[in-house]
C-alpha cells in the first residue's frame, strides 16, 4: 500500500474557502476516480510557513493504480485547483510506501 500526500499552503484570506472546496468538491472528485481506498485531511499545527497548511492524504493499494491516477486524473484535478486558487495556494506532493 502507498500513501499519496498533497501538502498545501493557503493564504489566510482564502483558507476557509479552500477548506470548504476541498471537502465538498475536490476530495470527492479524487475519491470518485476509484483509485484510492481511503482519504484524510489534516491541518498542520506547527507549520513554519505563512498562511494555513493542510495535508490531504490518499491511500492507494498499488503502484499501478497510483500511476493510472497520475496519468488520467491528476492533470485535470490539479488544473482545477490552480484555476480556483491561483496565487493563493501552493502545493507539493509526495508518495510514500507503508513499512509497518
Amino acid at each position: 500500500m502507498l500513501l499519496y500526500n498533497v501538502t498545501s499552503i493557503i493564504e489566510d484570506a482564502s483558507a476557509d474557502r479552500w477548506l470548504q472546496w476541498m471537502q465538498e468538491s475536490h476530495i470527492p472528485a479524487v475519491m470518485s476516480t476509484g483509485k484510492f481506498v481511503s482519504q484524510r485531511l489534516l491541518k498542520v499545527l506547527d507549520s513554519p510557513n505563512e498562511g494555513v497548511t493542510y495535508c490531504a492524504q490518499y491511500v492507494v493499494d498499488n503502484m499501478a493504480d497510483y500511476l493510472d491516477y497520475q496519468a488520467n486524473h491528476a492533470p485535470a484535478l490539479q488544473a482545477e485547483t490552480a484555476a480556483n486558487f491561483e496565487n493563493q495556494a501552493v502545493s507539493f506532493r509526495t508518495l510514500m510506501e507503508y513499512v509497518i
